[in-house]
């Protein structure tokens, strides 16, 4: 494990235990990169906002008018199991971009999905985008744009592809692909030195290895993951640019974006977005029946679920399929 903490801007503990590899025994250092799967939700969430601020869109506005193959969306009603056919109703709204940042939209997980939508996104050839990195994700986007959703837009709480969809958003409002936006825009502004979607060879050594547990012991994985994917796919050279899932970075970079939304949107001299901005997206957005507590691009601590935990309302947080985790409180201060 690598731990770390900052109060008020400051550093306060930062350590790392045990071994990045168990068959190398080398030891696990603080600036070893790991893969941040899902973690990736949140930096894609805070490229849109910056496109947001510039005018580009409305939160409210159907994805449709900006991604075509969005547009006229249809509810599944009954899969066919025996051939994965289906019957559809329509939709009774578009998918906004407020759905997408909000897991409300309908859309689901390709491999990690309900089984329904799991078969019919594999069959479409759809990925859930935790290290696949062959296409792009403006080919696979717009493949999902003509299936169907899960339930009608904004009447539920999914968690589905609505980052990858975001992302390739990102491609189309800003003309840039998604990797140089996040490279030029965020992550060198804000000294993320070590936040990649593939690593460059020089940092290939400093990738913790996946480890998985058989019989209690710990060794590393060889077979693939989720959906047929080499569990070595940092150090590939892909061209696929998950938004939800594909990013990896070191414990210290992941904390400099957690501390820009502490500071209303600054960091280091540098200013991503504007204080009202960061407000509205650390604001929760959902409302009853929905009853995840989630903002544009975090999951909330609020007065629904703070009996739950020790953190302040207000705190921000998410996690990553490889057991990453955050969480931010801004009363005490605290990443």
């Amino acid at each position: 494990a690598v731990a770390f903490i900052a109060r008020k801007g400051r550093i306060i503990y930062y350590k790392a235990f045990g071994q990045s590899n168990t068959e190398t025994k080398a030891a696990l250092k603080k600036d070893n990169i790991f893969r941040i799967a899902s973690q990736s939700k949140a930096i894609t969430a805070l490229a849109i906002m910056m496109l947001f601020e510039e005018g580009k869109f409305f939160l409210d506005d159907a994805v449709s008018k900006y991604i075509p193959e969005f547009k006229n969306p249809r509810v599944m009603v009954r899969l066919n199991w025996t051939d994965t056919t289906y019957t559809t109703e329509p939709a009774k709204g578009e998918i906004t971009i407020r759905q997408l940042l909000t897991h409300t939209s309908g859309l689901d997980y390709a491999g990690i999905g309900n089984q329904e939508f799991k078969a019919i996104y594999a069959k479409a050839g759809l990925v859930s985008g935790i290290g696949n990195h062959q296409s792009t994700i403006g080919e696979k986007m717009k493949i999902l744009g003509g299936l169907p959703l899960k339930h009608h837009p904004g009447e539920q709480y999914t968690y589905g592809l609505n980052n990858d969809v975001l992302g390739y958003l990102v491609e189309v409002l800003s003309g840039l692909t998604f990797d140089q936006f996040l490279k030029t825009k965020v992550f060198q502004p804000l000294g993320m030195n070590d936040t990649y979607f593939y690593l460059p060879k020089d940092k290939h050594n400093r990738l913790v290895a996946l480890h998985q547990s058989k019989n209690g012991v710990y060794a590393p994985v060889k077979d693939k993951i989720f959906d047929g994917v080499n569990p070595d796919y940092p150090m590939l050279e892909g061209t696929y640019f998950s938004g939800g899932a594909g990013l990896n970075s070191t414990i210290e970079d992941y904390a400099k974006f957690l501390q820009l939304f502490l500071n209303k949107g600054e960091y280091n001299g540098v200013r991503l977005l504007s204080r009202k901005t960061v407000e509205l997206m650390l604001t929760n957005q959902t409302q009853s029946p929905i009853t995840s507590q989630v903002g544009l691009g975090f999951g909330l601590e609020t007065d629904a679920n703070d009996s739950r935990s020790v953190v302040s309302k207000g705190t921000f947080s998410w996690g990553g399929a490889f057991t990453t985790t955050y969480w931010a409180d801004p009363q005490e201060k605290i990443v």
